[in-house]
Parts: C-alpha cells; sequence; structure tokens
C-alpha cells in the first residue's frame, strides 16, 4: 500500500487538491436550512445525475483503453517491469471503484427523495451535504485516475515510441 502512494504521489495530491477545492466551494455555502436543502436538491438532481453518467461513461472508456494498453505493452519489443503491470492494476481497481460507486450514486439519486411526504425536513439537509460531499470526492476521483492513466501512458511513449531502453519500467539484462 505505501508503494502505491509513493508511485502515485503526483495523481493523488491532484486529485485531493480537486477534491478538496471543491468540498471548500461545498463548505463556502454555509448552513442550510432543510427547506433550503429540499429545494437544492431538486435544482441540482439533474447536474448529479449528469455527473454520475459522466463518469460511468469515462470509467467504462478508461478500463476498455487499458485493455488496449495492455496489448500494445504486450506486444512491444521491450521488456517490461512488473511495475508496469502494476500501474495498469492500481488504475483499473481505481477505476473500477468509481465506477462502482458512481452506479449506486445515480440510483440513489434516481430516488424521489424531494416528493417523499413521510421525510422530516432536517433529513433534507444532510442528504444534501452528503450528495455534495460524494460528488466532489468522485470528482478528485476522477481527476486521479485520469493523472495516473496520463503517467502510464507518457511511459509508455517513452518506451514503445521514443524507444527509451534506459526506461525505469524497461527490464535490462541484470532484471533477467
Amino acid at each position: 500500500m505505501k508503494s502505491f502512494f509513493r508511485d502515485n504521489k503526483k495523481a493523488i495530491f491532484g486529485g485531493s487538491v480537486a477534491t478538496i477545492i471543491t468540498g471548500l466551494g461545498i463548505f463556502l455555502l454555509g448552513k442550510v436550512s432543510g427547506y433550503e436543502a429540499k429545494k437544492l436538491l431538486d435544482m441540482s438532481h439533474s447536474g448529479l445525475n449528469m455527473l454520475c453518467n459522466t463518469i460511468i461513461l469515462a470509467s467504462a472508456t478508461i478500463l476498455t483503453l487499458l485493455l488496449t494498453l495492455l496489448g500494445i505493452s504486450t506486444s512491444s519489443k521491450s521488456r517490461l517491469k512488473k511495475d508496469h503491470y502494476n500501474q495498469v492494476l492500481d488504475i483499473a481497481k481505481i477505476d473500477t471503484v468509481l465506477l462502482v460507486i458512481a452506479l449506486i450514486m445515480i440510483q440513489f439519486f434516481n430516488i424521489p427523495i424531494t416528493e417523499a411526504e413521510n421525510v422530516k425536513v432536517h433529513w433534507f439537509s444532510l442528504i444534501y451535504w452528503f450528495t455534495l460531499s460524494i460528488s466532489s470526492l468522485l470528482g478528485g476521483s476522477m481527476i486521479t485516475v485520469i493523472l495516473m492513466l496520463y503517467s502510464t501512458i507518457a511511459d509508455i511513449i517513452h518506451i514503445v515510441g521514443l524507444k527509451k531502453e534506459d526506461h525505469q519500467l524497461v527490464m535490462d539484462q541484470e532484471d533477467n
């Protein structure tokens, strides 16, 4: 686990910054009463649905592109170290978790909670803060996945396209 954070610190930092900035924006909204939260939930419903749909589509596309990346990696004349495949596996794991959470959230957002008459008003503010927090985490996580993917693709470009035999992910004679 330590190596995951060490190897992906730039991507995690970028995603964390995005999450914090979005979270600060949410925090700056201040306290919202139950009635305000109910109204804001109604107004933000389509945007939250769109965010989840976009993350689902992007995550599924990224998983598909990872298969292409693996095809390029295995057909490369350079022998790649296990670190490269661990990089791809890390992206796939986080992306899959992101996809599942976005699917769950889209189901949650499709519950007509604001139309329910038996929900107490104070619950709406909790639901509102929960949805905004989750959307900020989803956005930050998506940025983390994209930055991790960029790093992996940049490595492959250096190895396969630019033929850098001295790249850190290419096996040399001593690694055999």
